[in-house]
């Protein structure tokens, strides 16, 4: 019979609730046996003791890993334009052995922090070898982007594991396409959402409008969109995607109240990903946090690309969020991910029969009311 590993802690911390002294028992295949609590650690010989917070493998529901190569490469602070701008310039610059040697950093600098599952946004074949050989799970979403774009070239990445189409955003794929994207294939196919990049500027509610920058590029460059009629970002949302679509909405640095309940009303399944350290980065953004939480939708973490931020870390980003309970964001960071990912089955939670990583939080304080916070010194470690 195989033995165990048992792991003890101060707190577990699993979908938003907090476990006094959890000790939990694990198989050599990484799989949760047994959750627990202890009493007298004395008469626990082969237990593991740890001091801080135990919880389940993180879920980055957003990056960009083929673009770790591009660490320290664009400037901070210039805006969403400047640096779309800039990524096309920059891209050409670096060898193929350099972009896979970033991959294989970014990789495991994840896996060391306790990263479990990545949604991650692929446009080439460049992080595949690597997603191959990682002990991370990843969901690839192939990306369709560009007015003029089909779905041809995005469609032959589809052939990698767990990946699918996707369209880019509501502002850069033309109408047929958006929709072909979303009513693709068969439900088994459907299991995987879409990934869309939404409101992470001004410009793209203003485009819908006739207004602003994005409208002004375009016109300058003579491109015609034919899904204005729709008035919004989010009303071409839910008028073009099933609503049994799962979908991931991806920064929404200027959602408002309105296009959240429009958006929350039409689907089974929403994920909203905030990206706090890049939307800052790009453009010194932030997303609306107060009014998500007020809300009470499925908030997600992601960490996007190395174009627009320091590391991949989640902790980091969990920080990034402001003063909010453990609780909560740690909540945000694991077992939301993993069901706007629809892998909550097994990733997202320390329970019985999962394969979900543990992760030991340090450098937590508890405040007079009685909740754990993260601090400036919080790190996050893998254990399992």
């Amino acid at each position: 019979m195989t033995a165990l590993r048992y792991i003890a802690a101060h707190y577990l911390i699993d979908r938003g609730e907090i476990v006094p002294r959890p000790v939990v028992a694990v198989d050599a295949a990484g799989c949760v046996v047994e959750v627990g609590q202890w009493e007298e650690l004395d008469t626990m010989p082969h237990t593991e003791f740890y001091a801080g917070v135990l919880c389940a493998g993180f879920v980055n529901a957003h990056c960009h890993t083929e673009l770790s190569y591009l660490r320290g490469a664009i400037a901070r602070g210039e805006g969403f334009a400047a640096f779309a701008r800039e990524i096309g310039r920059v891209r050409g610059l670096f060898s193929a052995e350099q972009r896979q040697q970033a991959l294989l950093a970014a990789d495991a600098a994840m896996w060391q922090e306790g990263v479990e599952v990545v949604g991650d946004v692929v446009n080439d074949e460049s992080s595949f070898a690597v997603k191959r050989r990682s002990r991370i799970s990843y969901l690839s979403f192939s990306e369709v982007f560009g007015l003029g774009s089909t779905t041809e070239s995005a469609r032959r990445l589809t052939v990698n594991p767990h990946t699918s189409l996707t369209p880019h955003s509501t502002y850069s794929v033309q109408d047929a396409v958006f929709r072909e994207i979303a009513d693709e294939g068969s439900q088994t196919q459907r299991q995987q959402p879409l990934s869309i990049h939404f409101m992470e500027s001004d410009a793209e509610a203003a485009l819908f409008r006739g207004e602003g920058s994005l409208a002004a590029w375009y016109a300058k460059m003579g491109w015609q969109c034919d899904f204005l009629h729709y008035g919004s970002p989010a009303r071409r949302v839910v008028e073009s995607v099933p609503h049994d679509r799962g979908v991931l909405l991806v920064h929404n640095c200027c959602v408002g109240r309105d296009d959240v309940r429009l958006i929350e009303s039409h689907f089974d399944s929403v994920g909203w990903v905030l990206c706090p350290r890049s939307n800052d980065y790009i453009s010194h953004l932030q997303p609306p946090v107060a009014m998500l939480r007020e809300e009470g939708v499925r908030i997600c973490i992601g960490t996007d690309s190395l174009a627009s931020n320091d590391s991949l870390s989640m902790m980091a980003e969990m920080r990034a969020l402001g003063h909010i309970p453990l609780r909560e964001v740690a909540r945000w960071a694991t077992i939301n991910g993993a069901e706007a990912l629809g892998v909550e089955a097994d990733k997202g939670s320390v329970e019985r029969g999962k394969h979900s990583g543990i992760v030991l939080i340090e450098g937590v304080t508890m405040e007079a009311d009685g909740e754990l916070y993260l601090t400036e010194s919080s790190s996050a470690r893998r254990l399992v």
